[in-house]
């Protein structure tokens, strides 16, 4: 476990897994929310300087990456030897997305680009709700063609803390 790719629906702690898992082995946490927003107010980069800086960190010798950005999946899923597919339920998702909305309400996350404060985006909660129907068997099936990678599917935060707990 060198190079970690973690994916999942918006809300279900991707980020935090990321630290977490960080914390116990010591890789180097790149957050893709970091790369692809420019300090300030939620501007994203062009679309090359976004794919530049990805490949730089793609290029790393050890990572533990967060994020989905399904136009680069294949790209990080051809550097990676790990993937975390974080497989929760739509309730869970806007759960979590809804206790980080009010945690972290008029801040930066630490996952994300400076200025681009935490607020509560209606058109980021329908993303969640539909995250599933639209991803979730193009994950799955995508995941289940890889070969020589260690596949982990975790279905709920219980299962992500044991997960954490057997490293």
């Amino acid at each position: 476990m060198k190079r970690v790719l973690i994916i999942g629906c918006g809300g279900a702690g991707k980020s935090t897994l990321a630290r977490q898992l960080g914390g116990k082995t010591g890789l180097p946490v790149v957050h893709l929310d970091q790369i692809y927003w420019s300090p300030g107010n939620w501007e994203h980069l062009e679309r090359e300087e976004f794919d530049r800086l990805l490949n730089v960190e793609l290029e790393k010798p050890c990572w533990i990456l967060d994020g989905n950005f399904n136009r680069t999946l294949e790209l990080r899923l051809e550097k990676c030897d790990t993937v975390i597919y974080l497989d929760f339920s739509r309730v869970q998702c806007i759960m979590g997305w809804l206790k980080r909305v009010v945690t972290n309400w008029g801040a930066a996350r630490p996952d994300m680009a400076l200025g681009c404060n935490e607020w509560f985006d209606p058109e980021f909660a329908k993303w969640i709700w539909n995250f599933n129907k639209q991803n979730r068997e193009k994950y799955l099936t995508i995941l289940g063609a890889q070969q020589g990678k260690e596949i982990y599917i975790l279905r709920n935060r219980r299962q992500v803390r044991e997960f954490l707990d057997k490293i």
